[in-house]
Order: structure tokens, then C-alpha cells, then sequence
């Protein structure tokens, strides 16, 4: 008994130390100042690191979560709150917080990020990526089209790109799981962003999951919408794109 009471409390220690340390940061963001939730591997850097966007709810425990599961990866992860101290509890309210962010601070505030990232002694400055979820898709794919210094970019069900001369911009390669029962994006509007992507010579893989629908990969979807096996398998893409890109 003793020994499996030392090996619980053994297991129970690994799990709590699968990321070293987190804390709330602030950067510059244009003129102005931004901030997120920074969490850190444990062992000796320096890391890869993702910039880890919101979805429209802000930056809840489900978005925090994230940011630390791509720490026990191995990345150095800075889930930024775009919305600046608000999260929402009803639609109503992500709606109307989405709504007034303007697309520019938004995308300012990320870059931002990567500039707090690359300065970081414990970031490989050239190995910086970001993730996104929803509206965080959105803007991971936005992101892309404005840091240039970006090594790998992941969207969930983000709208993307439609013009050809912010398509031109992206220079790092993309990572798009969508759903077949989605509309906004729909499969339509995705498969034609993959199309323009491959004719301007830009690297993308995109897989689109029957049967799921919008936030697919969020088990907290109000929708009713979480498919555990899209989920599973869009992690696990996601996890193997990042090191192929961040990590070599």
C-alpha cells in the first residue's frame, strides 16, 4: 500500500510540474499595452512558442487550458485577451464583445505578442507559431497575413483570407480544421481558401470533419456541437503540425 500511495503521489507530482510556471503578462501593443496568460514548459529552454488566440468568449478557462496543454508539449504559450479584462456568459454578450473589437487593435495586440515572445531569452525567436479557435481562427489566419516572422499558423473554423493579395502575404505554412456542417466558415469558402492558397504556391493542409459543425472542438459548445472524435483527431494534427514546423 505504501508503495502505491508513493507512486500516486509520484504521478500526481509529474502532472503538476508538465508545465513549469504561469502568469499573467503584459506587452506593448502599438502605443498602448496588452496582456495574456503565459504559460511555460518545464525543463531547460530555449522553446518553441505559440501565440494562442481566443475564441468570441474571451479569455475563459477553456482558452487558458489550451495554452497550457500546448505547454506540457513543449512551447512556451501566450493566450492573449483581446478583449482586455472582459469574458462573456451569455452569446449575447460574446457577440456584442466581438463585435466591438476592432480588427486592427486585435491584430496589433497579437503582434505584439510575437515581438514579447521573440524577446524572451527562454523563445527560439525564429520557432514562433499561433493557434486560434473560432474567432481566434479568424485572426490566427489574420496574423499570418501581417507578422511575416510567423513559422506556423493553425486555424480552427476561422473565416479565412479571401483577398489574393493578403493570401500573397502569408509566409508561414497553415494548419485549417473545419467542419462539413459549419456555415461560417463554410466548406465552400474553405475549400476555395485552400485552392487560392495552393495557387499562390503557399503550403496549407486543411481536413474538413463530417458530421461536425461550428466549435466542434470545444466540449463547452452551447450547441450541442462537440464531436470528441473530430476533437481528438484535429488535436492530434495539430500537435504533429507544430512540431514538424516548430520544433526541427
Amino acid at each position: 500500500m505504501k508503495r502505491l500511495a508513493a507512486l500516486a503521489i509520484m504521478l500526481l507530482a509529474l502532472h503538476a510540474t508538465a508545465w513549469a510556471a504561469e502568469e499573467n503578462v503584459t506587452f506593448k501593443s502599438g502605443t498602448g499595452t496588452a496582456s495574456g496568460l503565459l504559460v511555460t514548459p518545464a525543463g531547460k529552454g530555449p522553446f518553441p512558442a505559440t501565440v494562442v488566440i481566443q475564441e468570441w468568449w474571451g479569455l475563459n478557462d477553456w482558452v487558458k487550458d489550451q495554452a497550457r496543454a500546448l505547454a506540457k508539449e513543449g512551447y512556451v504559450s501566450l493566450a492573449v485577451d483581446l478583449y482586455h479584462g472582459k469574458v462573456a456568459a451569455t452569446q449575447e454578450d460574446a457577440h456584442q464583445l466581438m463585435m466591438g473589437l476592432a480588427p486592427d487593435q486585435a491584430v496589433r495586440d497579437l503582434q505584439g505578442a510575437v515581438a514579447y515572445l521573440q524577446g524572451r531569452a527562454d523563445v527560439k525567436k525564429a520557432r514562433i507559431g499561433s493557434i486560434g479557435w473560432c474567432m481566434g481562427g479568424r485572426y490566427s489566419l489574420a496574423l499570418a497575413v501581417e507578422e511575416p516572422t510567423l513559422a506556423a499558423t493553425v486555424a480552427y473554423y476561422g473565416a479565412p483570407p479571401t483577398d489574393a493579395s493578403a493570401i500573397a502575404k502569408i509566409k508561414s505554412p497553415v494548419l485549417g480544421n473545419y467542419g462539413a456542417d459549419d456555415q461560417g466558415p463554410s466548406p465552400e469558402q474553405v475549400k476555395a481558401f485552400e485552392a487560392a492558397m495552393k495557387k499562390a504556391g503557399k503550403s496549407i493542409d486543411v481536413k474538413i470533419y463530417e458530421g461536425a459543425g461550428h466549435a466542434f472542438a470545444n466540449p463547452n459548445n452551447p450547441w450541442h456541437g462537440y464531436r470528441e472524435g473530430a476533437a481528438k483527431d484535429a488535436w492530434m494534427r495539430t500537435t504533429a503540425f507544430l512540431a514538424a514546423h516548430l520544433k526541427t
